[in-house]
């Protein structure tokens, strides 16, 4: 007995119903989506600000100190604005450079490889300038230097994109781990640097701090989400809601009190 035409529709309905399903077989299909690093269009934003921190560094070895550099960040020249950023492109010495310079390139390049370069670009900014705005309010006497805000959003991306892509790519609570195991060996030798070891360099936990979460957010607002969920539109809310809240509110504060302070007591 031949099948009729209502029969070959029923059964066509069901193969495709059969195929959106993901199974053993197409698993590795889900998964792949996450993990697909590619060098096309190649990785150079973290390539690009690694470089300039590197250069700029070796040829400040033999400049003035650091306090009189114009790309530090000083509360008591806040009109000067590029300051915000510019800060990040200075360290204190060969230790405080590579360790910013190694969670960049070990951090920074596969996410960049796999979300690409404007987002990690976008991410890295962010904690940045959520590094020095923080700063800014809550410890207004204190100078910045290094690229920790930066480098520590690199980290936390790492969180917000387990968060978006968890079923898509392989081993996502390695990443978590790395994260982890990272953040802490930094936290732990910048607390041996500050309290144990003599002349240690102070760090400013703020900037550390607020990096981190604008990591987080800019990275649930901007990162790609291969496999969106219904939740995750609440999530993404949250995040644009918490981070333009901040910001706005640490720009307004910078903006009415313009002129800062007499003078910085730290470099940090």
């Amino acid at each position: 007995m031949k099948p009729t035409l209502q029969q070959k529709k029923k059964d066509d309905k069901l193969i495709t119903i059969q195929v959106d399903i993901p199974t053993e077989e197409n698993l590795d299909v889900v998964e792949y989506h996450a993990d697909n690093y590619s060098c096309k269009p190649p990785p150079v934003f973290i390539l690009f600000v690694t470089l300039v921190e590197f250069v700029i560094f070796v040829a400040g070895l033999a400049g003035p100190f650091l306090d009189d550099s114009p790309y530090i960040y000083r509360p008591d020249r806040r009109s000067e604005i590029w300051r915000y950023v510019s800060y990040m492109v200075l360290h204190e010495g060969w230790k405080h450079l590579l360790t910013n310079l190694c969670v960049q390139m070990f951090v920074g390049l596969p996410l960049e490889m796999v979300h690409g370069s404007w987002r990690v670009g976008c991410i890295y900014m962010s904690g940045v300038l959520a590094g020095s705005l923080s700063t800014s309010v809550f410890a207004p006497e204190i100078s910045l230097i290094g690229a920790s805000g930066g480098a520590y959003a690199l980290l936390t991306a790492h969180l917000a994109n387990v968060m978006l892509n968890y079923r898509s790519m392989r081993c996502g609570w390695v990443k978590i781990l790395g994260v982890i195991v990272i953040a802490s060996s930094d936290v732990g030798r910048a607390i041996f640097n500050r309290y144990i070891e003599p002349d240690g360099l102070p760090v400013s936990y703020l900037s550390h701090i607020a990096g981190a979460l604008a990591g987080v957010t800019t990275g649930l607002l901007l990162l790609k989400n291969f496999e969106k969920k219904f939740h995750e539109h609440f999530l993404w809310w949250a995040a644009l809601l918490a981070y333009s809240s901040c910001m706005l509110f640490a720009i307004l504060y910078n903006v009415l009190n313009i002129d800062g302070i007499a003078s910085p007591e730290e470099i940090y």
